[in-house]
């Protein structure tokens, strides 16, 4: 992680890198902002900067074995500290448990929430915390000689989710830290800390980034259009994060409507060669995603019969999938709705029971092509 890669948060990067480049950095910090704000990425691009062997004016090489090290959150002298669940079913007892799946997780997203990783390590009803083991597990780790013979850095993601026996421990920690040792507190709620901790720490605020730092990212790093990336900055409230998952749902939403557009010619005109083809593909791809394509017909028929019947208000599609449905429209009416709804539904039920999606798709491409051909 470098600090280019961080969107926005001109201000900050410039404070870590002056820091790192005068070997001035406190022993602790605390890195606060909103959700989605990037202090998490931050934090892991500062200590790829301090453990860089070849640094640079602007921060890290990015080439050394030490860059790679850290890049891939591997690092012997870099230790991570996050909340969990202890499950004795999933023999899930400290944090170093599931430390792959936070790296995974990470290197999928750098920008994820505390919901993203909820979601990954499956905590359904349970809250996750930071037990006062962890600090424990912390006090052994700084207790070695540091492996590459600088600094050692322990990053706490969500401090705020400590429980109060392991925040006292914590604050014994940063009152007489061992020497080379740097603390990183990454928090989306500082406000939920002890007034004790707050005091013990250098706060680097991070702000909700703009609506043009993020439309800019999205279209350097990820090729959408600058119309797509101007609403989708406007929709994230200023969480890159979010912005991000919004990105992912429209790349669905267009695979969808080419997969939809796809079979629905199949329908009007049947190839058998290029349905056993669509077919194949579709059957790849996962009950999931099939499930999904489902949905999306059943959404796309509603809307027709809205555009149809002079409802043009209630119809949610826009961009290309206004278009498609200007021309799909017509198709779609009175006679043959409530039969296609019905076998979307019944397709959708059979795919939930591992019913064999072959079988069903090409019944399903039949049935449909009677129904929109029918006079």
């Amino acid at each position: 992680m470098l600090y280019k890669d961080i969107v926005g948060q001109t201000e900050a990067k410039q404070r870590l890198l002056k820091m790192v480049n005068e070997d001035r950095v406190p022993h602790a910090l605390l890195f606060s902002g909103r959700e989605g704000c990037g202090n998490l990425p931050a934090a892991l691009a500062m200590a790829q900067h301090l453990f860089c062997t070849a640094r640079r004016a602007d921060g890290a090489c990015n080439a050394c074995p030490s860059c790679q090290k850290v890049a891939k959150l591997v690092h012997p002298d870099l230790h991570l500290v996050f909340p969990y669940v202890k499950s004795k079913e999933k023999r899930i007892h400290t944090s170093e448990d599931v430390l792959p799946d936070f790296r995974e997780t990470f290197l999928l997203n750098p920008y994820m929430s505390l919901q993203d990783w909820f979601g990954e390590i499956d905590a359904e009803n349970k809250q996750p915390i930071i037990p006062v083991e962890e600090s424990s597990i912390i006090l052994r780790k700084l207790s070695y000689t540091s492996y590459e013979g600088s600094y050692k850095m322990v990053v706490i993601w969500q401090p705020e989710k400590m429980n109060p026996e392991a925040s006292n421990r914590l604050l014994k920690i940063l009152e007489e830290p061992p020497e080379k040792t740097i603390f990183i507190l990454v928090s989306n709620a500082p406000d939920q800390l002890l007034s004790t901790i707050v005091s013990r720490v250098q706060q680097i605020p991070f702000y909700q980034c703009s609506d043009a730092e993020i439309s800019k990212a999205l279209m350097q790093y990820h090729q959408v259009t600058e119309t797509v990336a101007n609403q989708t900055a406007l929709l994230a409230n200023g969480n890159y994060g979010e912005a991000l998952k919004l990105i992912r749902e429209h790349d669905e939403q267009v695979s969808l409507l080419n997969d939809f557009q796809q079979f629905m010619r199949l329908a009007l005109r049947f190839d058998g060669v290029k349905a056993l083809d669509w077919i194949d593909a579709a059957a790849a791809r996962g009950r999931e995603s099939q499930k999904q394509f489902l949905q999306f017909g059943l959404e796309i028929f509603r809307d027709c019969l809205m555009y149809n019947y002079g409802e043009k208000s209630l119809v949610r599609l826009g961009g290309a999938e206004k278009l498609f449905l200007e021309k799909f429209a017509p198709f779609v009416n009175g006679k043959n709705y409530q039969a296609l709804v019905e076998e979307f539904n019944n397709n959708y039920y059979y795919i939930e029971r591992n019913a064999y999606p072959k079988l069903l798709f090409m019944d399903l491409l039949l049935k449909t092509n009677g129904y929109l051909n029918a006079k």
